[in-house]
């Protein structure tokens, strides 16, 4: 069978190829990060007691390859023998691209995002991957996975993937709490208020030094999960696509989204955000906030730990907090809710030639969701990275388990209340906030329409158009290109298979 290459778009790959450079914390990321006992090879078939032998591909979020403690117990839990493939997340998909096409995919493959499952879509149709659906009613607790999470990772209506749950509606802003108690400011309850504080962090010399060097935002190469889609939600922009003259549209065909690049580029010209921000690294946006020169992050509020663990190394008096109730011109709350998913987990034919086999890698992910597995595979070991309080796990260490656990936090599937995992007690008080908030957005959660649907002309050309989109947003937004230009855009989408796209998405639409 012909393997087809994954499109990754070249912005991705040209950002990609320097992020590595900004990672800390006390060490350096590999570029091939691989932690583990076994071969690469797939496992043959063995008698019931011999450890079966899987390689994991999966983006490492932290600045080091974790070392084997987690992994050694795992295997003894799950009667394995694995290999950790991490790949740093800034560069994952350029891995998985390259891995792919050169038909070395491990017997589990993560996928980094929503938008790189979309691409890999079509491999899926081309038979290259193990269809799971059918078997997971064998499985106990594959089986508790949420059903309508499972139907939003469908391809044509078979289930392919295990999906690693997330907040749906987490979206929100982390701020220098002691900047804005110092400048007088409360949490924005408005977009102007938000702009107000951007503009006061970065022109009232919040942190007292007597120097112009802060600036009010930090933002990334990334308009969905950098601060631009959560913004334009608060402002009013739909969720990826929205219901105008009762048919369904792209979000960038709204007013509001252009009202979205008009705010985004105030604050370039003004200074009030990195300027470079569309050639900015995750890595590198996170560093200007812990390295004390930004005062706002607009992203996942579950961040906030990580964030202000790297904050106060920095600037040991800094104070964070979170917020999320931030209303548009229309003067209501919205919140960009997520699929249900944060990454999914694939199963590749050319490493795993069986259904045996794959029955067997199966039943290692039905035991990572045991509330045993699942506390290991989250926090660690038991009084040494965590303690146990109330019936909820408190972590001993943040950064320990940061270098030793969370990468593995990152690769586990199901949610808390699927696997029967602890509840965490909260490090700081803003996490604790952000887990109320995350809650809270939940009434005001604005859910894609298009989430669980497939337009085929899409799935051939949407990343690529997408391409054509996020290009003009940010060209709109440094000011190289007008509304004319931005419109221009829209037309060369649409001629080049946008039209097609909204004509198939509305006929499913209306089903």
């Amino acid at each position: 069978m012909k393997r087809k290459l994954v499109s990754i778009p070249l912005s991705v790959l040209l950002v990609s190829s320097f992020a590595l450079a900004a990672c800390s914390d006390g060490g350096k990321a590999t570029p091939a990060a691989t932690t583990g006992t076994a071969a690469t090879a797939a496992p043959k078939a063995t008698a019931d007691n011999t450890p079966t032998a899987i390689t994991i591909m999966a983006p490492l979020n932290t600045a080091q390859t974790p070392p084997d403690t987690i992994i050694k117990e795992l295997e003894k839990l799950t009667n394995t023998k694995l290999t950790y493939q991490f790949f740093p997340a800034d560069t994952y998909e350029e891995k998985l691209n390259t891995t792919f096409a050169t038909g070395a995919l491990p017997q589990v493959t993560y996928l980094k995002n929503q938008a790189t499952f979309i691409q890999m879509k079509s491999a899926i149709r081309d038979g290259q991957f193990w269809e799971i659906g059918p078997l997971l009613k064998d499985f106990p607790n594959l089986s508790k996975l949420k059903s309508t999470t499972n139907d939003n990772t469908k391809v044509d209506g078979k289930l392919y993937t295990l999906y690693r749950g997330v907040d749906i509606a987490r979206q929100g802003l982390i701020y220098r709490k002691d900047w804005a108690d110092k400048l007088g400011l409360k949490p924005p309850a408005t977009t102007e208020d938000l702009y107000a504080m951007m503009k006061a962090f970065t022109e009232n010399d919040p942190d007292g030094n007597g120097k112009k060097d802060t600036i009010g935002l930090t933002d990334r190469n990334d308009l969905i999960y950098g601060a631009f889609k959560t913004v334009a939600t608060w402002l009013g922009v739909p969720n990826n696509w929205g219901e105008k003259d009762g048919k369904l549209q792209p979000e960038f065909m709204f007013p509001e989204y252009v009202a979205t690049m008009d705010y985004f580029k105030k604050l370039r010209n003004e200074g009030l955000i990195n300027k470079d921000f569309a050639a900015t690294s995750k890595t590198d946006q996170q560093k200007l906030f812990t390295n004390g020169t930004a005062g706002m992050y607009i992203g996942a509020m579950t961040d906030v730990s990580t964030l202000n663990k790297d904050l106060i190394k920095n600037v040991p008096t800094a104070v964070v907090d979170v917020h999320s109730m931030v209303a548009g011109p229309n003067g209501k709350f919205a919140s960009w809710a997520l699929p249900g998913f944060a990454n999914v987990v694939l199963f590749p034919k050319s490493a795993i030639k069986t259904e045996a086999e794959l029955k067997k890698v199966l039943a290692f992910f039905d035991k990572m969701m045991t509330p045993e597995v699942a506390n290991l595979a989250n926090w660690g070991i038991k009084d040494v990275n965590y303690s146990v309080i109330d019936n909820k796990a408190k972590k001993l260490d943040e950064e320990k388990w940061t270098r030793e656990v969370k990468p593995f936090t990152d690769a586990a599937i199901g949610d808390e209340d699927t696997s029967g995992r602890y509840l965490g007690i909260p490090t700081i008080p803003a996490q604790g906030k952000a887990d109320e908030l995350k809650i809270a957005n939940l009434k005001f959660a604005v859910q894609d329409p298009v989430a669980a649907l497939d337009s085929k002309t899409y799935l051939e050309k949407g990343v690529q158009l997408q391409e054509v989109i996020k290009d003009a947003t940010n060209k709109y937004i440094y000011g190289t290109i007008d509304k004319a230009g931005f419109d221009k855009a829209i037309e060369d989408w649409k001629s080049r298979g946008g039209s097609k796209i909204i004509e198939e998405y509305n006929a499913l639409y209306k089903k």
